[in-house]
């Protein structure tokens, strides 16, 4: 894909900035739970690891080596992975009470497949070779 590499990059900071954003909504403490709060940090702070995949898949997006874009796949891979364990460990119930589904919640995860998809189509020349027989 010719935009690719900059689709990427800015579905990372789209990702770094849902971060940011309320994930869930828990009555029983009447707060809002972001990638970086929590409840006595009762579910630790996964958007930090999130913004660093982010940050790291972000310069691999813009490195134009091959290796660099190898490294993209995996760095993707483990990124979608963790936002899905985030996303069960954030909106599971607990004592019989659901917490409130909010739109930052659903950004990490739609934007981590994002991040993926568009890792898999690189915006990377190949050097074509003349084979003599």
């Amino acid at each position: 894909m010719k935009y690719s590499k900059w689709l990427g990059v800015a579905g990372c900071l789209a990702l770094i900035a849902a971060c940011f954003m309320p994930w869930t909504y828990h009555a029983d403490v009447g707060k809002d739970f972001t990638g970086f709060f929590s409840q006595k940090n009762t579910y630790g702070t996964p958007g930090k690891y999130i913004a660093i995949f982010a940050g790291v898949s972000a310069i691999l997006f813009l490195i134009p080596k091959i290796w660099a874009k190898r490294i993209q796949l995996l760095v993707s891979a483990i990124l979608m992975a963790y936002t899905i364990k985030s996303y069960i460990l954030y909106t599971s119930c607990y004592n019989a009470y659901c917490p409130e589904k909010r739109a930052g919640i659903f950004l990490i995860v739609g934007l981590s497949i994002f991040l993926l998809i568009v890792s898999f189509f690189p915006d990377i020349k190949v050097k074509q070779t003349d084979k003599k027989n």
